[in-house]
């Protein structure tokens, strides 16, 4: 049904022919102020003429006429009262009156009466006409009305037009709605079909520019996003070297909402095997939304916040989420018996506040004692660590082990300060990110207590790696940063999973493997599940990244 076709007026009046001779001239005077739209005056003398054991079948017309004139008036309560005795009679035009009858009560709110009795038309042309009303009076209503009442009104027409036009306007679509959608696409009972050539095409949508920053060329080279970028670029040019046939198309998604919606109109995003980025959280629920929708594959380069993509089908953390990094720091402690009281420091981001109430559940139930839990500052953190006997002149703690839950440098600095001015073997558990602060050495430390949590670490003395940096370094002139790194490794991963030899079923190929060795890391579990469970804890040997038995 293309929808060019079903724009109507509100109402129509249709000329009757009438069986009886003669006609009374009430009731042709009835009919001339009706086709003047003299609505009051025609109600009226409709309305002498209803009674059907006095005029027999004229009394049908007379009826339908009414109905017309009381919608004309804006009456359509009184147009329902009309005409519902004529829907149900064996005369000519009742296919027309139950037509008539579906637009009053659509008037009057009563849009599931009006579909019902819409249900009961046979005739094909007055059908047709009744879809068209469905269509303009639902276009517009609410999304829950609308899947609610599917399965009963799925026949008609116009009212899967109207469902489509609502959930297309939906910025986020829930699992009711996508599986609406893709009923009315036809696709209830289908899976993605592979794509029609050998190509990977891949597309990436990340927030180059914003209001502050209008053009590319302002990007800053350490820019996060400029760096991620870079290595998605380095990996594609690698694939294309061994001889991959890959396609990376590059959208910039300004960081704006209405632009971005206009940027997932495109068709070459559509016709995508896969989609990488973008980065923000209101960026990220449109792109999931679409993904889940048109059956994409969407992976989020960077974030550990995507529990609620395990309720999807086709949405992804690249990284481990943070109820994955959460059971990897619980079930490492449980195989190094370190003992079962622990002390959790977590800093301020959405992040590490939401893995240390996961920690304190998980730990609670595996049996450990949680003896401090606190929210750790610049300021604070080398009190915290105090506070648990960690100073000078004291050789026992009072906890087993310690957590702390950050990524700022400024909180890092202070905890490993003390480490390095005091003699204490208490082991020290935090975030692989403390590997890269310029401050710290881990091998002049008295005791080799920090342990690092993986979240997609780097395996740093690598063959891959150092092959990559040294290729990076000829081309750029400055090695790969940790961004970097991670989106050439995102692109290695996405190749290891969708390639013509392979198919291009992510999920599929994702499953047939509980662990998968990676390139530049040490390696990727999405099996069952939609963000990586492969969370080991490292220590450092002789200056090496090691993970713990």
């Amino acid at each position: 049904m293309k929808k060019s076709l079903l724009v109507i007026p509100v109402f129509f009046i249709l000329s009757l022919a009438i069986a009886q001779t003669p006609t009374p001239d009430a009731y042709r005077k009835a009919q001339s102020e009706l086709e003047a739209k003299n609505y009051w005056d025609a109600i009226p003398l409709f309305k002498q003429f209803t009674d059907s054991k006095e005029y027999g079948n004229l009394a049908n017309y007379a009826a339908f006429h009414l109905g017309e004139a009381l919608l004309g008036a804006n009456q359509p309560a009184q147009a329902v009262a009309a005409l519902k005795p004529i829907v149900g009679g064996n005369w000519a035009k009742s296919d027309d009156a139950k037509y008539l009858l579906a637009i009053a009560y659509f008037k009057n709110q009563q849009n599931i009466q009006a579909l019902q009795i819409i249900n009961k038309i046979k005739d094909d042309g007055v059908m047709k006409m009744a879809e068209n009303a469905t269509y303009e009076n639902l276009k517009k209503v609410s999304v829950s009305f609308m899947i609610a009442n599917l399965s009963e009104f799925k026949d008609n027409k116009g009212y899967g037009e109207a469902l489509k036009d609502v959930l297309e306007s939906q910025t986020i679509l829930s699992a009711a709605e996508r599986n609406a959608y893709y009923e009315l696409q036809g696709k209830a009972n289908e899976t993605r079909k592979g794509v029609k050539d050998q190509i990977l095409d891949i597309v990436v949508i990340l927030p180059f520019t914003n209001s502050s920053r209008t053009n590319l060329s302002s990007i800053p080279q350490n820019d996060f996003v400029f760096e991620l970028y870079q290595g998605l670029k380095y990996g594609v040019e690698q694939l294309e070297i061994n001889g991959t046939k890959v396609n990376m198309l590059t959208f910039d998604s300004k960081r704006d909402v209405l632009h971005l919606q206009k940027l997932l109109a495109d068709p070459a995003i559509a016709s995508a095997d896969i989609i990488i980025g973008p980065i923000y959280p209101e960026e990220t629920d449109l792109v999931s939304s679409f993904a889940e929708t048109a059956r994409i594959p969407f992976v989020h380069p960077l974030s550990n916040l995507g529990d609620r993509f395990e309720e999807l089908n086709y949405s992804y953390l690249f990284r481990p989420a943070a109820s994955s990094i959460a059971s990897g720091i619980v079930e490492g402690l449980k195989k190094q018996n370190w003992g079962k009281k622990v002390a959790i420091g977590y800093s301020a981001s959405s992040r590490d506040e939401m893995l240390a109430k996961m920690l304190q559940d998980q730990l609670g139930k595996a049996g450990f004692q949680l003896l401090k839990f606190e929210q750790i500052t610049p300021r604070n953190t080398s009190t915290f660590l105090q506070g648990l006997g960690i100073r000078s002149g004291q050789s026992r703690s009072t906890v087993d082990q310690v957590i702390l839950l950050s990524d700022d440098p400024s909180i890092a600095q202070p905890a490993y300060s003390l480490m390095e001015s005091i003699s204490a073997s208490i082991p020290i558990l935090v975030m692989d990110s403390w590997l890269g602060f310029n401050f710290a050495n881990y091998e002049m430390l008295k005791s080799s207590n920090f342990y690092f949590i993986g979240n997609n670490s780097l395996n740093f003395y690598g063959e891959s790696m150092q092959q990559f940096r040294n290729r990076f370094y000829s081309k750029n002139l400055i090695y790969p940063s940790l961004n970097t790194a991670l989106g050439a490794e995102l692109i290695n991963w996405v190749s290891s999973n969708m390639s013509d030899s392979k198919g291009f079923d992510l999920r599929r190929n994702l499953d047939q493997n509980a662990y998968q060795a990676g390139k530049l890391t040490w390696g990727f579990n999405f099996q069952g599940t939609h963000n990586n469970q492969y969370v080991p804890l490292f220590t450092l040997e002789a200056g090496e990244l090691k993970p713990l038995d």
